[in-house]
């Protein structure tokens, strides 16, 4: 039996378990993901549970991250066992060494399962809306030739990410961005199919 309150409730949970990457609680991260379970973000793309060991290596760096989640807006299927989910956040990030930090909105997009009465992320996307620098102790130079490989959207946060060791593969999707749109169509697609 369907309990959309409760189903509502438990994927607002699962958002909020991001937390758990920020405190370093890689047991209760990986929870969160299937095993199958996907992301594709700035820095990784593959398997949920590699993604908690690249985490785990990004965490005893000296990049700090925080991410502020927002409440999910939720689209269920027909069976209600299968949910897109978009929610926006704010990534906090970092380098203490190199004293440069970054703010980036973004909205997490995701595609949850529930399986044996639980709900996991099945995969996890991210579309980037705005960013900027920040200098936690005053002005640093910026690399203007790093920089500007890369969407404004998110510029800051890819600098950030590849002065740090964590280097971008490829572009991603940004806000009203034709990868933005295909990413919508395949939700709507996977959504739909039983």
């Amino acid at each position: 039996m369907q309990n959309p309150l409760q189903d509502r409730q438990q994927l607002n949970d699962l958002m909020n378990g991001w937390m758990h990457r920020d405190l370093g609680e890689w047991d209760q991260l990986r929870e969160l993901f299937h095993s199958d379970g996907t992301i594709e973000i700035t820095w990784f793309e593959g398997l949920g549970s590699d993604f908690v060991n690249g985490s785990m290596r990004m965490g005893a760096s000296d990049l700090r991250t925080k991410h502020l989640i927002g409440s999910p807006a939720v689209t269920f299927n027909e069976a209600g066992d299968k949910a897109i989910l978009e929610t926006n956040a704010i990534i906090v990030a970092e380098n203490v060494k190199l004293n440069i930090g970054c703010e980036c909105h973004n909205r997490f997009y995701d595609l949850a399962e529930k399986r044996d009465g639980v709900w996991k992320l099945f995969h996890r996307q991210s579309i980037y809306d705005i960013g900027t620098f920040t200098f936690p102790l005053g002005p640093v130079a910026i690399d203007q030739a790093v920089v500007v490989k890369y969407p404004r959207e998110y510029a800051a946060l890819a600098y950030l990410l590849e002065l740090s060791g964590f280097p971008l593969g490829r572009v991603f999707a940004t806000r009203g961005s034709e990868l933005e749109l295909k990413m919508k169509a395949d939700a709507k697609r996977w959504l739909s199919a039983s």
